[in-house]
């Protein structure tokens, strides 16, 4: 017969905190783990474009609200409208200026990610089944998905299409 699991475990190593990263070498000769330092303005920018998407998606949200059996047009035009800004910024920021360390986080990572906001549509598609509108629901999550894409591939476009001046 065999051995319940609880029996099988490996015990805890003593030169791990919390089960994780080690904390310090307590046996000689084994490496002490150091984890990279965030650069704190890179995370003030994610933080202040995070803070400007999402102010902009409440206040959309708050002022079309729509019942569980319709189409979710504030939530469907924001994430669009976030995918686009994503293909502009991240290929303008990429292929067209100059290298910073601020601008792809503030306005990709930041804003972007704070205006899109696909787990209220994942929400919502719950509502559209529990509500048994199934059509509705697969309806609204292909053209999310279709509409998101095509949007990145257009921003993109535009972007390579204009002439770099040198």
């Amino acid at each position: 017969m065999p051995e319940p699991a609880a029996s099988r475990a490996v015990p805890p190593d003593p030169g791990l905190i919390g089960g994780g990263a080690p904390a310090a070498p307590l046996t000689p000769g084994r490496p002490r783990s150091v984890l990279p330092r965030a650069d704190r303005r890179e995370v003030a920018a994610i933080f202040a474009g995070g803070a400007l998407g999402t102010l902009l998606r409440a206040a959309l949200a708050e002022a079309f609200p729509h019942s569980a059996t319709s189409w979710p047009w504030p939530t469907f035009v924001v994430n669009v409208v976030a995918a686009f800004l994503l293909g502009y910024f991240v290929t303008r920021l990429q292929e067209r200026l100059p290298l910073s360390s601020y601008r792809r986080p503030l306005l990709g990572t930041g804003l972007c990610g704070g205006l899109s906001t696909f787990s209220t549509m994942q929400v919502e598609i719950l509502k559209m089944i529990s509500a048994g509108d199934w059509g509705l629901a697969a309806g609204y999550a292909g053209a999310s998905i279709a509409a998101g894409y095509a949007a990145v591939q257009l921003a993109t476009a535009m972007v390579r299409r204009v002439r770099v001046r040198r």
